[in-house]
């Protein structure tokens, strides 16, 4: 009986011996990992990329993990001087992944050491690309595109509202970054697979130039308004006083043309009228006698006449008034 139970205990023991060996044998390997088998600490065999169930031997073999996704690297804002001794803060970020997994072991063995790599060699070339390029091919895009003109500046003279031209463009120098990181960072068995700058901060004494020069600016576009104004306002004025006198002149000839038509048709009534015989006459020569004397004998005027003075004829014909009687006001007989 003691022997049966020894016997049993000794299967029991070897059975957990066998589980606990088989369990150190076998691993798996997620979709998201890659593996990396070390033998007393030296990788061996090729890297295990395939998910699934794999072996290894136990206690001499151990499995290191690492990500077969897309990575990320968010560098630091930076503070570099462009080429026209401007200084700015770049930020940027990289996407990144393991190509080479047994060379990416060797030399870096972990995510960490890869990052701070990554932070040495993206950061160098951010800075060598940033200082050999003007601040404007950092701002602009591409060298394609066309940047927007404010809609009041069509037709000015000048460089008011343009951006000078660029050869590069932002994108063009993040390609240039991308392509020198990758040539030092295949040598550790990672690729990059994008990087992008993220953000450009201006130094506060960069910020204070660049508000002088859109408020210079501003004021250019508002003086060119004043004086286009100006110039229409005289315009305008000029040809006011051009229609005032053109206005003037016409209505001026159209009433002289009116009284003298007017006055020929009064001669020629007066004619037809005092010509038809010589009482006529006489009468017309009487009428516009007495009207002479009405605009000439007024109540203050004084007017020395000579007795054979035409002028004096109606007066001396006149009937004469009772003696006493005053002469007309204003008219003395000599």
């Amino acid at each position: 009986m003691m022997r049966k139970s020894g016997l049993s205990a000794i299967t029991l023991a070897g059975v957990f011996v066998l589980l606990v060996v088989l369990s150190l044998s076998v691993y798996t390997v997620d979709q998201t990992e890659q593996a990396i088998i070390t033998q007393f600490g030296q990788p061996i065999g090729e890297p295990i990329t395939e998910p699934g169930l794999h072996f290894k031997l136990p206690f001499v073999q151990t499995v290191n993990r690492l990500d077969k996704r897309f990575l990320e690297w968010d560098g630091a804002p930076v503070a570099i001087p462009t080429r026209d001794k401007t200084y700015i803060h770049v930020d940027t970020f990289a996407r990144w992944r393991i190509e080479d997994p047994k060379m990416y072991f060797v030399r870096l063995h972990d995510e960490r050491s890869a990052q701070s790599r990554l932070e040495d060699i993206l950061g160098s070339e951010t800075r060598n690309a940033i200082a050999k390029h003007d601040l404007i091919e950092i701002v602009r895009t591409d060298k394609n595109r066309q940047p927007l003109r404010d809609e009041t500046l069509k037709g000015a003279t000048g460089t008011i509202g343009e951006l000078p031209p660029i050869q590069f463009g932002r994108q063009k120098i993040e390609e240039e970054i991308k392509t020198a990181a990758a040539q030092k960072l295949a040598e550790f068995g990672i690729t990059v697979l994008d990087f992008r700058i993220k953000r450009v901060n201006y130094n506060p004494d960069v910020l204070d130039r660049i508000y002088q020069r859109m408020i210079s600016e501003r004021l250019q576009i508002a003086q060119r308004f004043r004086a286009e104004g100006e110039g229409e306002s005289a315009r305008i004025a000029g040809q006011r006083e051009r229609d005032l006198n053109e206005i003037q002149s016409n209505a001026y000839r159209q009433v002289q043309q009116i009284r003298g038509d007017a006055d020929a048709k009064a001669t020629e009534i007066y004619a037809r009228a005092y010509t038809q015989n010589p009482q006529a006459a006489e009468f017309y020569a009487f009428l516009k006698t007495l009207d002479t004397y009405r605009k000439i004998l007024t109540k203050d005027s004084t007017i020395v006449l000579s007795t054979d003075s035409d002028l004096f004829q109606l007066l001396k014909h006149a009937t004469p008034k009772p003696s006493g009687s005053p002469a007309p006001a204003g008219v003395s007989e000599r």
